[in-house]
Order: C-alpha cells, then structure tokens, then sequence
C-alpha cells in the first residue's frame, strides 16, 4: 500500500467517525506525511474534544511546515476557543491567505492599518466574512474613532441601516466599485490584533441600539436555524422534532416569517421582545450586541471559537446564555433544559 492509499484509508475511517481506527491511521504516517498527518490528527483530536492533544498535534504539524496556512488557522481558531488571544489572533490573520474564505484583499493605493497613528487619519474598515463576525466585530470601530480616526465600514448592504442608525459611517459594498478614499485601510477581522485585544479586556456590554417594532408586546424569538451554506450547518441547525418544540416556544424571527427587510428591521423586532432563544447565527450577535438576554442553543460538535469551552457565558455578550449539547446531535437534553428555564423564568410563583 501506497502512503498515499494508507492516508485515503485514515481519511475515510475519519469521515465515518471511527475515531480509533482513524487515529491510527494518522499516527502510523506522522514519520511519512508529517503535515497532513499531525494536521489531521489535530482535526481529530480537536472534534472529539481532545483539545490539549489537538494543540500538540497542529504545533507539530507546524513543525513540519511553518507556513501552511492552513494548520495556522486551524491552530488560530484551537487557541481562539481557549481564551488565548494574543497568540491565536497573531495565528488568525492566516485567513487572508485561503482562498476558500472568500476574504477581499483590498489594494486601494494606500497602505493598511498596523497600529500607527490615528489622529487626524481617515480609516477605511472593509467587511469580511459572515453577518454574524461583522455585527460580533462591528463593537470595535468606535474605538478607532477614540482613538483620533474619521472611521468608515465598507459593510454588508443589509447591514448599513442599522449601523448608520447607531452612528457608524457606513457604506455598502459593492463588487466592482472603487474603494473610498482613506489614509489607512484594515480587514474587520484584524482589528482585535490590531488593537492588541485580550480576553480580560474584552467589554461584553450592548454597543447597538434600536428602536422597538410598532406594536412590539414582549415575548419571546426564536431562530432556528442559519445559513446552510455554513460548514458548520448540519450540527448547528436545528430540524425535526427538536426544531419543533423550539419553533413552539416563541415568534419565528427568519425573515422569511417576519417580513423583515434588513438587520435594522430585524433588530427592532428583536428590541421589542423580552427573549432571544437561537441557534449560533447572526441573531445571536444581534441579539447579544443589543444587549437583549439571548439564549443561544451550540452543538457539542465543532463549536465555534468564539464560544470558548464549557462556560454558559459569553464575554462577548453579557445578556447571553450558552446551551451545549453533551454530545453531537443530542439536541433532546438542551431543550429540555431551555424549556425548564423558560418555564421558571415566566412562572410568577
């Protein structure tokens, strides 16, 4: 058997969760293919929460090959998870160099922001990535402006009113037009390294605002489900009975459901309620970023990074509340805790 045929083997044994097999697999080749062998073991590891021996793995792997990008992002995202932000944002500019994140690489005729500066400057903040990362790091731009700088976010339309509405110099992006003119530019999702951001200096409190839907009454909002182009999706969504009894619990904020044109829209009908209870998609951030207690439903599978480990707090967010899954695909535990809590929490004895 070929190196290449024994790693196809591991390979699929992974692919089908068996997890021993696959290990194995992976080991009997780190002499061999140390790269893709210590990267997938870290992959392994890091699925079947095995996060120490995860951070061993992509460290080796790295080893091997210093600059895959790849293993650095994937090392980012490990030590992101852990509350190790002052290495893992220094691993995460490595998204830039992926082709398969989409990320823009601006060149406008004027350099980027590496943390010269700002007073006097203009700034220009370019979009990256998900709703959901531009809302979670849309909290940094005013500290740029306290920092001296004329600030302007080239943001996802559907983003612009609501982040006009709370003061943000916000212009749509549109594929093909020129960039505005600045002094420096920066990605959005630089701007944590940038501004040299750690976890204990990390401010969980409301940054946006608006103004509740005419008509609003309280109650709860429910989203169940995020984009399915996320790789993420089959583990995060919900379907079948679970999404069922969780759609029982309150308004359907999709859209779809609401009428809502865009995130302004969606965030005063988020205003108006007295729950969130979601999913990890952009209206968790929303509803974190408005400060409305959100209840946010995560798989125990591939949880994502800004979620951290164990807690039932966000240090992003402090009106949210985490539910974990024990185990991948047991939603049945979490829903049973949310209704309890939610149970409890309109009980007036």
């Amino acid at each position: 058997m070929t190196v290449d045929q024994m790693f196809d083997q591991a390979h699929a044994a992974f692919r089908a969760e068996r997890w021993a097999e696959a290990e194995r697999g992976y080991r009997a080749l780190t002499g061999l293919k140390p790269l893709e062998a210590f990267h997938n073991l870290g992959v392994l590891y890091q699925s079947t929460r095995r996060f120490a021996e995860s951070e061993t793995a992509f460290r080796a792997a790295l080893e091997a090959k210093p600059d895959s990008l790849v293993t650095r992002h994937a090392l980012a995202f490990l030590l992101l998870s852990n509350g190790d932000y002052r290495e893992g944002w220094a691993l995460y500019e490595a998204r830039r160099g992926l082709p398969q994140l989409g990320i823009e690489r601006p060149n406008p005729g004027y350099p980027e922001w590496r943390g010269e500066d700002l007073a006097g400057k203009h700034v220009l903040v370019v979009r990256e990535q998900g709703v959901g990362d531009q809302i979670q790091f849309a909290r940094f731009l005013p500290e740029l402006a306290r920092r001296g700088a004329r600030v302007t976010y080239l943001s996802e339309p559907s983003l612009v009113t609501l982040f006009r509405s709370n003061g943000i110099d916000a212009v749509p992006a549109v594929v093909g037009e020129r960039f505005p003119e600045a002094d420096f530019w920066v990605l959005l999702g630089s701007l944590p390294l940038r501004l040299g951001l750690t976890l204990p200096s990390l401010c969980g409190a409301p940054y946006l605002a608006a103004q509740p839907s005419e008509g609003a009454g309280g109650g709860v909002g429910v989203k169940l489900r995020g984009s399915p182009n996320h790789n993420n999706d089959r583990f995060r969504s919900l379907s079948g009975e679970a999404a069922a009894a969780i759609e029982a619990l309150g308004r359907d904020l999709d859209p779809s459901a609401t009428g809502a044109a865009d995130y302004l829209e969606t965030a005063g009908i988020v205003a108006g309620l007295d729950l969130v209870i979601t999913v990890d998609t952009a209206v968790a951030h929303l509803a974190g970023a408005l400060g409305k207690p959100v209840w946010i439903l995560l798989s125990a599978r591939n949880t994502d990074w800004r979620w951290l480990h164990e807690r039932s707090d966000s240090p992003w967010y402090e009106s949210a509340r985490l539910y974990r899954q024990d185990a991948p695909q047991r939603w049945g535990p979490v829903i049973r805790r949310v209704q309890e809590d939610l149970a409890a929490k309109v009980d007036p004895g």
